[in-house]
């Protein structure tokens, strides 16, 4: 056989470099260029606003009641994101970090999912614990006095003796 193969079994022979035949070496990238990713995100965000999440209400209304479907704003995420884009979260933070070309869009994208979570989170459009809890939000009580310890300072108070 020509590609170097045993003629018995089907095989490759040992040292054979059927590899240095592919025009190019492992798949070709999902997205050639930042425009393409871009487009890609903004399919995302256009399909998580056209497919909201529903709840079922119950409805009464001159006694009887019916059950009403309610849409409700569904929270993006950058998981969902990569779902979308058929890539793994990994992937995403090695382009976050190697990417050069696609640093301004990866940014912009993570933008707009934060802002999209804290304005819903802020019109009570999504649950504001939960969103300000993904946000790395927090309303921080310090419950420690300034030694480190749990103790309240002593004071001494001296009267001065008339």
């Amino acid at each position: 056989m020509s590609d170097h193969r045993d003629e018995t079994t089907g095989r490759f022979l040992p040292g054979n470099r059927f590899w240095e035949a592919r025009s190019s070496h492992g798949r070709n990238p999902i997205f050639a260029d930042p425009d393409d990713l871009w487009d890609a995100c903004c399919e995302y965000f256009a399909w998580n606003a056209d497919n909201p999440l529903y709840e079922d209400n119950l409805v009464t209304f001159q006694g009887s009641a019916t059950h009403e479907p309610t849409a409700k704003m569904r929270a993006m995420t950058i998981a969902g994101l990569c779902m979308f884009l058929d890539v793994s979260e990994d992937a995403w933070r090695l382009w976050k970090k190697e990417r050069t070309d696609f640093i301004g869009v990866i940014t912009r994208a993570e933008s707009v999912i934060y802002r999209q979570k804290f304005e819903g989170a802020s019109a009570n459009m999504l649950n504001p614990n939960i969103i300000a809890r993904d946000l790395g939000l927090a309303d921080k009580k310090e419950h420690s006095s300034p030694d480190g310890t749990m103790t309240p300072p002593t004071t001494i108070r001296i009267v001065a003796a008339e």
